[in-house]
């Protein structure tokens, strides 16, 4: 009776996973016809705008001059094979061999512990680590190439060899085969239903969801601190938060956030929000709410977004409240407008901003980390070429793409995993929810931003840039500046944040924080994540500084509280949005954040 029941219950398991066979062969037959029907341009044959060929063909030159280096590498990588069978066979003899090469600290793919326990997967993981660490020793080691074909062939080797992880693979992943037979393959047939509904959203073109987007409404629990609209033009509406406190500094704080995204990476949930806590320490917040633009907005140039942008807002702010004096705070791509902009003020003889905060920031671009691989005078020509075709924007999955490269394992495989091989929905995660909701950008802005500061670094030279016809200068800036940065960022590297301590002409403080570009900026004093370096002096070498900073358990936000109270006057009455000079136009967060890209 129970072999029988066994057996009939066998057959009904076959049946089912040959059911789910048969609905993946449905699926993928719908997945090759959606791909074959995707536009010309988007397909194969597309040229190289990455410009990726020639690097890899100076490297291929360089590398078969010197034949004897290669047969050593490649030798040098037989006998590491060699051992690991040796080491492979030990393990399936009962013996204790310890791993001859092991994941870096951080990389969160083979946490599963089938990888350390199971001898054949340790031995798949072992096999692709050093065939990983061969590749990009093997490049890493061609000698004559320049420092920018080094680099990119470096990063592409890299990515590549992201792709090629066992755990991206059905067969060799773990977990993927464990939840392919307990649910008689109902995952992949849920994975590839994700992957239609990800090209179909992309309309041809990949566009992982990350996380669940039906969780997060804006203006209800994220960017939900409440505030007025009190100004608005062409490239931006000002948001006025209400105050937190009776009494309040007598100068308001004005935050620039960057353009490439929605403002509101500084106003996400209450308890992570920056705004939220800022108004709850005493200061009138005003928050620069950038448009997502259209054709229409494709002349837009960085002048006009400094124009249009701070300095509208100062306008506006003194309009709203009287106040003739702020403080500042910017993030990223804002904190390069804002640097600008204080020189730009400072050479009109305008002293309204007394202090600014950059997070995350970069105004010396000599060192821009990976993102410089992304940018040479043939891939400025191929997006500006692809901006003028589309209008003379860029549309917003391009930025989003060339992001999530430099952290592919966690922003892109990583999903591909969940979603595609083990057939699982994203989690809700309000700073995955922002960073899918990006935005595009004006041509004559972008190719400004990509030519004057990455490829020829201008602004740190005295009147490299002018804006408006004025010479922009970062050493007459005098104003106290606070320069906090990202220990782990991928975008803003610290070292590269830290050349600006060189470039103002006033006092600076400089602070390292935990984490990275974003998780590091966002570290609420609440969640005790990250904590913070500090050192007073300020020494040539990042690196020096970091050898003789003290570390501190609590968030930077506490330091930075100290370092701006003492910057924001003294205490007055609270000040109502709308009550002012300036009345209120709509609620927070305004009608420009809502825009969508697409």
């Amino acid at each position: 009776m129970t072999q029988a029941s066994d057996s009939s219950r066998s057959t009904a398991d076959s049946a089912v996973f040959a059911q789910n066979m048969a609905r993946i062969a449905e699926s993928s037959q719908k997945l090759v016809r959606a791909f074959l029907a995707r536009p010309a341009q988007s397909g194969l044959g597309l040229a190289d705008p990455l410009n990726i060929s020639v690097a890899f063909l100076d490297m291929t030159v360089k590398m078969m001059a010197d034949p004897g280096k290669l047969a050593q590498a490649q030798m040098n990588y037989w006998q590491d094979s060699l051992r690991l069978w040796q080491h492979a066979g030990q393990r399936m003899m009962g013996g204790d061999a310890g791993p001859l090469i092991e994941p870096e600290i951080g990389d969160r793919r083979f946490k599963d512990t089938a990888w350390q326990e199971s001898a054949v997967f340790d031995f798949v993981k072992q096999s692709y680590l050093l065939a990983a660490r061969s590749m990009q020793s093997t490049v890493a080691g061609v000698e004559g190439l320049d420092a920018k074909t080094a680099q990119k062939v470096d990063f592409y080797t890299r990515r590549f060899a992201d792709a090629l992880a066992p755990t991206n693979f059905v067969l060799t992943n773990p977990k993927v085969l464990r939840e392919t037979l307990d649910t008689k393959g109902e995952n992949l047939v849920k994975g590839l239903e994700n992957l239609l509904e990800d090209l179909a959203a992309g309309e041809g073109q990949l566009r992982i969801k990350m996380t669940d987007t039906s969780a997060f409404t804006v203006g209800e629990n994220v960017a939900s601190t409440p505030g007025q609209v009190i100004y608005r033009n062409e490239l931006m509406e000002l948001i006025q938060y209400d105050p937190g406190t009776e009494k309040v500094y007598q100068r308001p704080l004005l935050m620039v956030p960057p353009w490439i995204n929605k403002y509101y990476i500084l106003d996400l949930r209450p308890e992570n929000s920056w705004v939220k806590w800022a108004v709850d320490q005493g200061y009138t917040v005003f928050m620069i709410s950038w448009v997502n633009p259209d054709r229409s907005l494709a002349e837009k140039g960085f002048e006009d977004y400094l124009l249009e942008g701070p300095v509208a807002a100062l306008d506006a702010i003194e309009q709203a409240t009287g106040a003739k004096e702020v403080t500042a705070a910017a993030l990223c791509l804002g904190g390069t407008l804002l640097a600008t902009t204080l020189a730009y003020n400072a050479a009109l003889g305008d002293e309204r901003i007394t202090a600014a905060t950059f997070m995350a920031t970069q105004v010396d671009f000599s060192e821009p980390g990976e993102l410089g691989v992304f940018i040479d005078e043939a891939q400025i020509e191929a997006l500006e070429k692809r901006m003028d075709e589309q209008g003379g924007t860029l549309d917003a999955s391009a930025m989003a793409t060339t992001f999530n490269m430099l952290r592919a394992n966690d922003l892109i495989w990583s999903f591909v995993v969940n979603n595609y091989l083990l057939g699982r929905d994203p989690i809700p995660f309000d700073l995955l929810y922002w960073n899918g909701d990006s935005t595009r950008m004006p041509g004559r802005m972008h190719s400004f931003y990509l030519r004057k500061m990455y490829q020829e670094n201008r602004l740190v030279e005295p009147g490299g840039i002018e804006i408006a016809g004025v010479p922009i200068d970062l050493g007459r800036v005098t104003v106290p500046v606070y320069v906090m940065a990202s220990r782990e960022d991928h975008i803003a590297p610290w070292q590269s944040a830290y050349k600006a301590c060189g470039l103002y002409g006033g006092p600076v403080r400089f602070v390292l924080g935990g984490s990275g570009h974003i998780a590091g900026v966002t570290n609420a004093p609440a969640s005790a994540k990250y904590g913070h370096w500090t050192n007073r002096r300020l020494p040539k070498s990042a690196e020096r500084w970091l050898e003789r900073a003290e570390s501190h358990d609590e968030s930077w936000w506490v330091d930075w509280r100290r370092w701006s109270a003492r910057k924001s006057g003294a205490k007055v009455a609270a000040r109502i949005p709308g009550a002012g000079g300036l009345a209120a136009l709509a609620p927070a967060p305004g009608t420009y954040v809502l825009r969508k890209a697409d």
